[in-house]
């Protein structure tokens, strides 16, 4: 259920900040396998638990961040209505929740701002992968299943 969205690459590098940019090979070591594992695992489990696609994006957002986190959103297919976009830049610390029409009604925007709050705690402390996994489960709980799976008492 992990999707990776594929952005445009740009360099923004400038001579005063050239000599602290990070080697290409160093950009793999932003999160270890362990940290991606439990990213991977809190989205797959996150969808199936809901039914709704939930997508995550790491990394700068612009000066627009609304804008450019809904147009991450529009840009990763899909059932849009049924998707959750959680848009993270820690440079800017910038939390965009994008949800489609369908996903909205079920985790309205009360519960996404509070979702967002723990998350900001989170990385606040040095947890960046925590407060996500925290994040997309308070999220996730407050969608609940899908209609056709849930229990009848």
């Amino acid at each position: 259920m992990t999707r990776v969205l594929q952005t445009e690459p740009h360099d923004t590098a400038t001579e005063a900040t050239a000599p602290n940019r990070h080697d290409e090979e160093q950009l793999d070591r932003i999160f270890s396998w362990h940290e991606l594992a439990r990213l991977d695992e809190a989205l797959t489990m996150s969808s199936r638990e809901t039914g709704l696609r939930f997508t995550l994006y790491i990394g700068e957002l612009g000066k627009r961040t609304r804008i450019r986190a809904e147009e991450l959103f529009a840009s990763s297919g899909a059932d849009l209505t049924q998707s959750v976009l959680l848009a993270v830049s820690p440079g800017q610390r910038v939390v965009e929740v994008v949800t489609g029409a369908g996903a909205g009604r079920r985790i309205p925007d009360r519960a996404c701002a509070l979702a967002v709050l723990s998350m900001t705690n989170s990385f606040a402390a040095g947890d960046l992968v925590g407060g996500i996994v925290n994040g997309l489960r308070q999220l996730s709980d407050q969608a609940g299943h899908p209609p056709r799976l849930r229990p009848s008492y």
